[in-house]
């Protein structure tokens, strides 16, 4: 039986560095101790914790916080074009996409320096620069939550949308992602610098997955705050999605709003943008804030609580309603 802490600090557990407790706290690095605590009968109440990046405490939580911390990359096929990669849950995300371009694989590079574990990234289909986690995924496997019996789901089955899944619906903390699969190129690479940041940062050099990369961490580290510096959860909404005649009537009003058309009915606006147009930019309320140099990111600045990082969320979400007509999304998962 593994160890079960009681009364455990959650700070060192989430990017935010949000200080909240959980009542019992165990620590599962293979899938027969992850099994075990799902079915230990002494708790009612569970609660799964990956890499705590796209987190934001508000309260202290009841019954037992199950981290999980299951450890391998391996090689599942491969021929002279293709490798299918598995990676454990409790890889980290930047690590693992480095090690694939290593590898010499292609198909993450836009997905550079992403925070978080390779557990919680279907549930976000996490996104960056043209590319989501669904254009490489495979399949995932799982434990249910209740029985812990394994399940397998594939791309189709996990119903990926923006910034969405199955595991954020319909299965939201019913299933616990074990292991993720991934299909990569090993030759004739897909290449993805449509947006324009990208191919400025690689100027004259030669399109690779690995100069993608490099170029991609170089932006986000200009734009986005290192948790380990200053906590946060990286992009704290999702950039709204608004139809034609919706971005027309704002177009009216703000004929040099930046914009990316997504469909012939649907345009896209950046959050950041409208954020920044409201004056939030470098604003703080006490502790907690939004980055000086990227609107979209809510920052700790010290000691802030969750509630507090929260409450300034729904000021901001009230101002964009108010003075855009948007109903602006949070994209980080709210406790």
């Amino acid at each position: 039986m593994k160890t079960i802490e009681q009364h455990k600090s959650l700070k060192a557990y989430n990017t935010f560095g949000v200080e909240c407790f959980c009542e019992y706290f165990t620590s599962v690095s293979t899938t027969e101790e992850l099994r075990a605590a799902l079915l230990n009968e002494d708790f009612s109440q569970r609660f799964i914790l990956g890499g705590g990046s796209n987190l934001l405490l508000t309260k202290n939580l009841s019954g037992l916080c199950i981290h999980v911390d299951l450890k391998g990359i391996r090689i599942v096929e491969e021929n002279d074009d293709l490798v299918i990669i598995e990676a454990s849950a409790g890889e980290n995300w930047h690590d693992f996409v480095l090690w694939t371009l290593d590898q010499g694989y292609g198909g993450l590079e836009n997905l550079a320096l992403i925070p978080g574990n390779i557990g919680t990234a279907p549930i976000q289909n996490i996104g960056a620069y043209g590319v989501e986690l669904k254009n490489c995924f495979v399949n995932c496997t799982t434990l249910d939550t209740i029985t812990a019996t394994p399940h397998r789901f594939n791309l189709e089955e996990a119903v990926f949308g923006y910034r969405n899944s199955i595991f954020k619906t319909a299965l939201k903390g019913k299933h616990v992602i074990t292991a993720v699969q991934f299909r990569l190129t090993k030759k004739n690479h897909i290449l993805k610098t449509d947006y324009g940041v990208i191919q400025e940062e690689l100027g004259s050099k030669v399109s690779s997955p690995k100069n993608i990369a490099e170029a991609v961490i170089a932006i986000r580290q200009r734009k986005l705050p290192d948790p380990k510096k200053i906590g946060n959860s990286g992009s704290f909404f999702k950039n709204p999605v608004v139809t034609e005649i919706q971005f027309q009537n704002l177009l009216q009003e703000h004929p040099e709003m930046p914009h990316y058309r997504i469909s012939d009915s649907e345009v896209k606006i950046p959050a950041g943008w409208i954020i920044d147009r409201l004056g939030y930019k470098g604003i703080k309320r006490g502790a907690a804030g939004v980055h000086e140099h990227q609107a979209l990111v809510l920052v700790n600045h010290g000691n802030a609580s969750g509630i507090e990082i929260l409450t300034l969320a729904k000021e901001i979400q009230e101002k964009v309603l108010v003075n855009f007509k948007i109903s602006l999304e949070i994209e980080v998962n709210i406790y």
